[in-house]
């Protein structure tokens, strides 16, 4: 039983520039590069599906803050000066000051 073969993004990027240049048609391309000419066809649809959002104003989205996680590390940052004075003092015997 033969498992599906994964492209990297950079091939398929490869393979539908040189499928919108229009010098050789999907088949040949397929052929010659060892893929299915669907996939050709799959892969053009989606790059010009997407295409336009290479172009948009803010392309990179902002990261989703979760509230409850930053509660969380400020819980831990208002612990620290508690556990380090905590420590200090049980330290202060074997100082040998």
């Amino acid at each position: 039983m033969s498992k599906r073969k994964q492209h990297a993004p950079e091939f398929k990027a490869k393979v539908e520039l040189e499928a919108l240049k229009g010098e050789e048609t999907a088949t040949e391309l397929a052929s010659r590069l060892g893929v299915h000419p669907t996939m050709i066809h799959l892969w053009k649809r989606a790059l010009l599906k997407g295409a336009s959002g290479v172009f948009e104003r803010g392309g990179r989205k902002k990261p989703e803050i979760d509230e409850e996680q930053v509660k969380e590390l400020h819980a831990k940052i208002g612990e620290l000066p508690v556990a380090n004075s905590f420590l200090e003092r049980k330290l202060k015997p074997w100082d040998g000051k």
